[in-house]
């Protein structure tokens, strides 16, 4: 082969390894790199694609993001909205500012800007996230620039906001597209208003069409086909800073989005891989009740009333305008009846069940008042025209009142607020007869029952209860809890001066039958997961309450202790951050307790997810962090018993509906003296990577031994790691241990989740590391040296000087210990493990 042919194969080669990126997926470009029409950036897990297109029967081009996967080509995300290139001469590239421009033709002045100037702009870089949002971010500090979430267009993703950041003004809204074939700004609008109690509307222009109503705990007033769906977690945010709700998804192969149409139609729907279509199961305004003051002020529209006018005049309440309504037209409204004054004597309230409440835009909130402090609140001051909770949950607190007209109010079927609304005297008693003559139509026969039933219960009550005690007496096994303390995981020691001890005892049993039924005979689809002493499952009870249920496996000796343990102690204990028992069950084999059921499971389950992190901004993981702080403060000191858990790690931390943290299982907990200091055991029992030093070297534990497994969950939290993780630089060392040797080094910035910098997070730098500073203090060597849970409360909630952390106690090896007991032989193994690792680190 001679010279001639040599250079052309080189040739060849090089113009093919030079066109071989243009065959290859890329998700971002860089400053020197552009995306012309015909490019397509494509999101890593192949979720979304981002380019130019042309909507409907246009022939303009714009950029945006589509679904990658979906074969319709559904478009979610449009950056010129209102600047569009008139050919294919579109090129969108990182200007010499370092910010994201669009050009046309004319390559000098762009069509459409991010507005993003920076000072050095070869370090910027945009990247299309597997979430769908576009994200500008500067790649040596890793700092989100720009986001595309944050200017949404007519769809809302999973984990985009709709709300305000209070302190810059800063509005996450929808906006619908002017029609099918121009998706400049249309005329509707989705958003939420955060004047009064905050509520979600939509707008055409300036004037209300829709409202969604108030955000009632779990969902929003004027919504109640918003349950929990498996596939769906909603998180929303109401404090000084921001007014937000973001919606998740669960399964993170499923497409799902809500959209505002061209005519104002909100609907949410979901990609039905089979069907190859989108199929949609909610939308908004669907009912003539839905549409915004259909029936005026002060009155309630039924859409449920079978061939009647579906306006209706609230309690104490007239038309305006009579002949109107004789019509059927109700927008006028009703007026308070003639000759009625109110703040006169023997005023009260009528009960309007399950409606939306009205427009609360004026109502004046008070999130501490009881619903029965609400009606005080609203009986003394005269303008008061009506009153709700502004949580709809049993036992929910938080008051809302009315001062101005009651705009639209309409009635649900099945789900709804409870609305009391003022009325004088004479109102109320013609209620008061209307709801007793109501009765009365069956007084004979209820009064006939009832005498039939106490003649029974007089006669049977003296036999079964003869019966019961014959059938208790041989049912007599080791599980009973006919007992007056805990005898085993109260105390080792024989000396216990708490006052209260001999009414330790638990009054909350379940029948199995009850269980079963509620369980669905533990079905497989009901397991909500596994743990050391056996499975959990979902239960309801009534078709209304949800629970949790804790099954220990059948002749099991281990987890006895435990099982009665939890049932003595945490039936006690009544804090927000810590999970709630309802009660227990022991008949037979069976043990099983029974908790509140918190659809989030445990924190495990989203730190150390990949697709589950993106539930967990900064501010989410603080309030945690926060919270987990809160409810152990309690169990050390402000609770009437003083608590150990000794078993604190991520999956005993359960997040409720709002991504509260609540700290549970309380098996392995000891209740310590007043004036007790620390105990000893010859029975360790934990979880290898959370027990301090001390307790897993020696058996000594403390409110300290507390303190240190807080210290290893608040890095986890932090990092998005586990402490018995893999690290290349260091394999021999786990979490703490890495942590500290990149804080020696001034490098902790590294250990910082990096999935807070993908999903466009501008988290504060400086909080972060002192959330990693406090968790070392938490992780120090000797139990002396770390700081009490009050102490870390404080430091958490205060900018104030904290000290330098010491070298903290970690494990060099590792085994695989799980919770339960380290036997004997273990035991002995982990304490040379322990010694031989504080030698190596004097050493070093």
């Amino acid at each position: 082969m001679n010279s001639t042919q040599w250079s052309i194969i080189s040739t060849l080669l090089i113009f093919l390894l030079l066109l071989l990126p243009y065959g290859i997926s890329i998700d971002s470009i860089a400053s020197n790199q552009t995306i012309k029409d015909g490019d397509v950036l494509v999101s890593s897990r192949k979720h979304f694609a981002l380019g130019f297109f042309s909507p409907g029967n246009s022939g303009k081009r714009y950029v945006g993001v589509w679904y990658n996967k979906v074969p319709e080509k559904t478009i979610v995300w449009v950056a010129n909205r209102d600047n569009p290139v008139n050919d294919t001469s579109g090129l969108l590239a990182i200007n010499g500012d370092g910010g994201l421009v669009i050009y046309g033709k004319d390559r000098k002045v762009p069509l459409w800007s991010a507005n993003v100037t920076l000072s050095s702009p070869n370090n910027s870089m945009a990247k299309l996230l597997d979430t769908g949002n576009f994200v500008l971010f500067e790649k040596g500090r890793q700092r989100n620039l720009w986001e595309g979430f944050d200017y949404p267009s007519n769809t809302m993703l999973p984990f985009m906001k709709i709300g305000l950041n209070r302190r810059s003004g800063f509005n996450w809204f929808l906006t619908s597209w002017k029609s099918l074939d121009d998706p400049g700004i249309g005329n509707y609008t989705y958003r939420i208003d955060p004047s009064g109690f905050p509520q979600l509307f939509l707008y055409k222009g300036q004037v209300p069409l829709w409202r969604g109503g108030s955000w009632i705990g779990h969902r929003w007033s004027g919504v109640p086909e918003m349950t929990p769906k498996f596939i769906f977690n909603v998180s929303f945010v109401n404090n000084q800073d921001e007014l937000s709700i973001m919606y998740g998804i669960i399964k993170d192969l499923t497409f799902s989005r809500m959209v505002i149409d061209e005519s104002g139609i909100i609907e949410r729907s979901t990609w039905h891989e089979q069907g190859h279509q989108w199929v949609k199961f909610w939308s908004a305004p669907a009912e003539q009740c839905d549409n915004y003051g259909k029936c005026g002020p002060n009155s309630n529209c039924d859409p449920y009333n079978a061939g009647q006018f579906e306006c209706t005049c609230l309690p104490g309440f007239e038309p305006k305008l009579p002949h109107d309504w004789y019509l059927r037209d109700g927008s006028s409204g009703c007026v308070r009846k003639k000759g009625v004054s109110m703040c006169q004597n023997g005023e009260g309230f009528v009960k309007v069940p399950l409606v939306k409440a009205p427009d609360s835009s004026t109502a004046r909130v008070n999130m501490s008042l009881s619903l029965k402090e609400c009606e005080e609140e609203c009986l003394r001051n005269c303008s008061c025209m009506a009153y709700s909770s502004t949580d709809e949950r049993p036992g929910g607190t938080g008051c809302v009142t009315w001062h101005e007209d009651l705009m639209d109010t309409r009635t649900f079927t099945n789900v709804g607020q409870d609305l009391y609304v003022r009325v004088d005297s004479i109102e109320l008693a013609r209620h008061a007869k209307k709801s007793s003559g109501s009765l009365s139509n069956k007084g004979k026969l209820a009064i006939s029952l009832t005498s039939i039933i106490v003649f029974f219960l007089v006669i049977s009550i003296p036999y079964w209860s003869v019966k019961m005690r014959r059938k208790d007496k041989q049912r007599q096994n080791p599980f009973s809890f006919g007992v007056t303390t805990p005898s085993i995981y109260l105390d080792d020691s024989p000396s216990r001066t708490d006052p209260d001890d001999s009414k330790l005892r638990s009054d909350l049993p379940f029948d199995l039958s009850t269980i079963t039924a509620a369980t669905k005979n533990f079905s497989d689809s009901n397991k909500l997961g596994e743990g050391g002493f056996g499975p959990v499952y979902k239960g309801v009870l009534n078709s209304e309450t949800e629970i949790a249920v804790k099954r220990l496996r059948k002749n099991s000796g281990q987890g006895y202790e435990e099982f009665k343990n939890e049932v003595l102690l945490i039936a006690k204990l009544q804090h927000r951050n810590l999970v709630r028992i309802l009660g227990y069950c022991v008949q037979g084999e069976e043990k099983m307790l029974i908790y509140e059921y918190l659809p989030n499971k445990s924190l495990d389950s989203f730190i150390f997810s990949e697709t589950k992190r993106v539930f967990l901004d900064w501010t989410r993981r603080l309030e945690i962090i926060c919270g987990i702080a809160r409810g152990i403060l309690y169990l050390h000191q402000d609770s009437r018993l003083r608590i150990i858990h000794r078993d604190l790690k991520a999956s005993n931390v359960l997040l409720d509906a709002s991504m509260n943290p609540k700290i549970a299982d309380f098996g392995m907990a000891r209740i310590f003296g007043t004036n007790q200091i620390e105990a000893n055991t010859n029975r360790v029992v934990g979880t290898y990577g959370y027990m301090s030093p001390e307790y897993a070297m020696e058996g000594l534990f403390s409110v300290k031994s507390d303190v240190y497994s807080f210290g290893v969950l608040l890095l986890e939290i932090v990092s998005g790691r586990k402490n018995t993780g893999y690290y290349l630089d260091n394999p021999d060392s786990n979490l703490v241990g890495h942590v500290w040797d990149l804080w020696k080094e001034d490098r902790a910035l590294e250990i910082i989740d990096t999935s807070l910098a993908t999903l466009g997070e501008s988290y504060p730098i400086g909080e972060v590391l002192r959330c990693i500073q406090i968790a070392l203090l938490c992780v120090q060597e000797y139990a002396n040296d770390r700081p009490t849970m009050s102490t870390v409360v404080f430091m958490l909630s205060n900018d104030i000087a904290i000290p330098s952390p010491r070298k903290p106690g970690f494990l060099l090896k590792r085994s695989n210990y799980t919770s339960g007991d380290i036997s004997t032989g273990d035991a002995i193994f982990h304490k040379l493990c322990i010694m031989h690792c504080n030698k190596s680190s004097l050493k070093n």
